[in-house]
């Protein structure tokens, strides 16, 4: 089999993104990222729609443009299924399932979040299987035990929250601007991490819940500011650390827990929140203190992005995992 030329697109939420890959090596990888969220607070799913409309040719234009590769060699097209906003999903599916049909080529359906794990097999080092992934974004918080390319189990995940979620809310507590978590993260990098201290969820097995640390923090700033109107300005760094402290550790105790029964001594990262500073450096920390060999996504590889739904589509093809043309976009997809 010759290697196949894969054109990917990503439209899941607020970034719209197309791929090129060549033989499992990413050629491009553009994302256009919509600002008009900004002002909201949030990604509103109405705009996001409209907006990947308005992006998605430009953005394949230029992906296959980087790449130096002309439609005409395309052997598939790839797109995200799910999960993801509905509105922005269709706009994704509609246009690569009308660009492989006017091809003529086989269509692929990806899933968003094995996706962010196989986003680790574009660079080296790579993982080796079996390996855990605790996988962390604005929607997901899993532990993922990953057997192969395309088989992996989830053993642990949020019962209520995402990790995400907590990060962006308790931003949006402190009155920090959007993106929240992001900010917060950059926020705690001057602050102490042990100023105060907040409860760490302690949910059965590998699973999480985040929705405790979110009241905890609610109720923590009511009593503070009620003595002290400045409580926040003047401690802000302090808190963030602090909250951020207790989230990664929430995290890290669950998969700890998981490599230690499982006997696994490779663990990953993936998802947009991998992309946090303090996550990142507390892994390789357990690292040291477990001896495990850990993965972490380069930046542009953590945030939403076509380049992992590419290696995805690529494993795909080679197993001959192809979709029709009646394939419909699933907003709550599972493994």
């Amino acid at each position: 089999m010759t290697e196949p030329t894969i054109l990917a697109i990503e439209s899941s939420c607020d970034e719209t993104s197309a791929a090129v890959i060549r033989g499992g090596k990413v050629l491009s990888n553009v994302i256009a990222t919509q600002a008009v969220h900004e002002k909201y607070g949030g990604v509103v799913p109405e705009l996001a729609s409209r907006a990947h409309q308005q992006n998605i040719i430009p953005v394949v234009q230029q992906a296959l443009s980087t790449a130096n590769v002309n439609k005409t060699d395309l052997n598939a097209v790839a797109f995200t299924r799910g999960p993801g906003l509905l509105g922005a999903l269709l706009v994704g599916s509609s246009f690569a399932k009308s660009f492989a049909l006017g091809l003529n080529i086989p269509l692929i359906d990806v899933n968003h979040m094995q996706a962010h794990i196989l986003a680790h097999f574009i660079d080296d080092p790579k993982p080796n299987f079996p390996f855990l992934c605790l996988t962390v974004s604005g929607g997901h918080t899993q532990v993922v035990l990953v057997k192969d390319h395309l088989d992996m189990e989830i053993i642990g995940q949020t019962t209520d929250d995402a990790v995400g979620e907590a990060f962006d809310k308790t931003a949006k507590m402190l009155g920090l601007p959007y993106p929240g978590g992001p900010m917060l993260d950059k926020t705690a990098a001057q602050g102490n991490p042990k100023a105060f201290e907040f409860p760490v969820g302690n949910m059965p097995g590998y699973d999480f819940s985040f929705s405790g640390i979110k009241t905890s923090v609610l109720y923590f700033l009511k009593d503070k500011t009620k003595d002290n109107p400045n409580f926040v300005q003047e401690n802000l760094a302090d808190i963030c650390a602090s909250v951020q402290y207790t989230l990664i550790k929430t995290l890290l105790k669950k998969v700890v827990l998981a490599a230690k029964d499982l006997g696994i001594k490779e663990v990953a990262i993936a998802g947009g929140v991998s992309a946090n500073s303090g996550l990142r450096q507390a892994l390789q920390d357990y690292a040291k203190k477990y001896d495990w060999n850990v993965y972490i996504p380069a930046f542009q590889y953590c945030t939403d992005n076509a380049g992992m739904i590419a290696i995805t589509a690529h494993y795909q093809y080679l197993k001959g995992d192809f979709a029709d043309q009646y394939v419909s976009p699933e907003p709550r997809m599972k493994f």
